[in-house]
């Protein structure tokens, strides 16, 4: 079987003028990227722009000759689809609802940005484990850290949806966190590959 391409080969092949390569690497990437980005704004025509917009910030960035993150195409790729996604929900004023929603995903918002390729693999395979960790949280508890971590919340705002005082909602989400550290020591879950 034929050695794929990797990925620095194509792009310095598409740097040095062959668009082909380029051509290659979105399709290679085409499903991983779009399920990201529609994982977060729930929205086939919005997910379609935003991948279109991350590939035109791709191909200026390369063009100018600033790409220097050598063998880590696709996690640079998704941190700029990630800071798009960012700018659309800021410049329309609202973060995503993750309430029932399938992609309940705590990792969708902590570090994509610091995620390399094995990473993002891990990542993807203890999504699930993580959804159900975040439901044996106490309701109150559970409501707090769905707020601060996946609709980007402050702690006044959490305090007035909440109907609690700022120190009470404080307490909810330290509390919130420690008790997801003890689910995953109980379920024996290795969330990192350290």
């Amino acid at each position: 079987m034929a050695q794929a391409i990797d990925d620095s080969v194509l792009v310095r092949d598409y740097i040095s003028g062959d668009e082909h390569a380029l051509e290659i690497l979105i399709r290679r990437h085409n499903q991983r990227i779009t399920s990201f980005i529609y994982s977060k704004v729930m929205d086939r025509d919005i997910a379609e722009d935003i991948f279109q917009d991350t590939f035109i910030k791709v191909i200026n960035t390369l063009k100018k000759g600033n790409y220097s993150e050598e063998g880590k195409f696709l996690p640079w790729v998704m941190r700029i689809a990630h800071n798009l996604i960012i700018d659309f929900f800021r410049k329309n004023k609202r973060m995503p609802k993750f309430e029932g929603s399938d992609d309940f995903n705590i990792f969708s918002v902590i570090g994509d940005e610091d995620l390399n390729a094995e990473g993002m693999i891990i990542k993807e395979q203890i999504d699930t484990d993580l959804e159900l960790l975040i439901d044996e949280l106490p309701e109150d508890q559970k409501e707090v850290l769905v707020m601060r971590i996946y609709r980007d919340m402050s702690f006044k705002e959490i305090s007035e949806n909440t109907g609690v005082s700022i120190n009470t909602a404080l307490g909810r989400m330290r509390y919130a966190l420690i008790n997801l550290r003890k689910i995953i020591q109980k379920h024996n879950i290795v969330l990192t590959d350290m």
